[in-house]
């Protein structure tokens, strides 16, 4: 991983922008949705750009690049069709140590622009490190199909109750909780109104719905990650702990919630241990499991009781 992702805050900072066509006007769109203040060097502006200049939304320099006009901003973008310039640019930029960005060059990027899909607060980007735009606008285009309209009315909801809920779960983990509980509550995802919301979240602060409930999800991993069926991936994402083979495949131990706790097991009776702590804990736990044979069926049998394994989709013989 080349690039690290994080999310840049442009709220009421100063943008330079080294020319004025159709390359500088995709980006400084965004930028302006961002809240950036954005200042353009160029001899001439395309019509978008204009119209944006005469409504005093971005500030227009009139006139070629110079070196002295880069001072006070903390971000430029070279977006000109002349390699030259837009390498002068980069040069000046990193010499003044400002973050800089030369359009379609990652060569001379300090970052890149991921694509994207806004539902208010809520963003989510696609990169491929510049290798692969096409390929990340066909994700964009799935992920855009699936994801809830109501996102924006969710985060913005979430945020609203950042202090009531500290106010009334001081447990960072029961926080936790009560929001995983919250967000997949069917009636919160289809909610299209904010006092729809509402009553969920004072029901569920009432009845006490999202204390956690010691379970046990039991997951075959197979040999290959991409039959392993929806259902189980929900369940890994909702776990708590994870307690998986010492020879299961880093995939499948990296696809379970990020900030769950993970341990590994050799033999049935240390996994046997493992769960009786996790219980007396109330977490939510899933075993990932090797492929099953009968020798480690019996003897999970034999230490843990009756359970039922999720397998993994195989593929039919024919």
């Amino acid at each position: 991983m080349r690039y690290f992702p994080l999310f840049y805050d442009l709220l009421h900072k100063p943008v330079l922008v080294v020319g004025g066509g159709e390359v500088a006007s995709r980006k400084i769109e965004s930028l302006l949705k961002s809240g950036a203040y954005v200042t353009v060097v160029s001899p001439r502006l395309d019509p978008f750009l204009a119209s944006l200049a005469s409504e005093n939304k971005i500030s227009w320099i009139k006139g070629f690049y110079q070196e002295c006009l880069i001072d006070e901003f903390v971000q430029i973008w070279a977006t000109t069709d002349n390699p030259e310039l837009n390498h002068r640019v980069h040069r000046d930029a990193k010499l003044a140590g400002i973050m800089v960005n030369v359009v379609d060059d990652t060569e001379h990027c300090d970052f890149i622009t991921p694509s994207m899909i806004n539902r208010g607060r809520i963003q989510v980007a696609f990169s491929s490190g510049g290798g692969s735009p096409v390929l990340v606008r066909n994700l964009r285009r799935t992920f855009e199909a699936v994801l809830p309209q109501n996102l924006s009315l969710l985060a913005d909801f979430a945020t609203a109750k950042r202090n009531d809920i500290k106010t009334k779960l001081p447990d960072v983990t029961q926080r936790r909780l009560f929001w995983e509980c919250f967000f997949d509550d069917e009636q919160v995802k289809r909610a299209n109104q904010n006092s729809v919301l509402q009553s969920c979240y004072e029901q569920m602060i009432a009845n006490g719905q999202f204390e956690p409930v010691y379970s046990v999800t039991w997951i075959e991993t197979g040999s290959d990650f991409e039959m392993l069926t929806l259902k189980a991936l929900r369940l890994m994402q909702a776990s708590e702990m994870v307690l998986y083979h010492n020879s299961i495949d880093t995939v499948y131990i990296d696809s379970c919630r990020r900030d769950a706790q993970r341990e590994s097991w050799k033999d049935v009776s240390s996994l046997n241990a493992q769960l009786e702590v996790q219980q007396e804990n109330n977490r939510a736990v899933v075993v990932l499991l090797p492929e099953m044979n009968k020798t480690l069926y019996s003897e999970l049998s034999l230490c843990c009781g009756s359970f039922e394994v999720l397998s993994y989709a195989r593929q039919s013989q024919d």
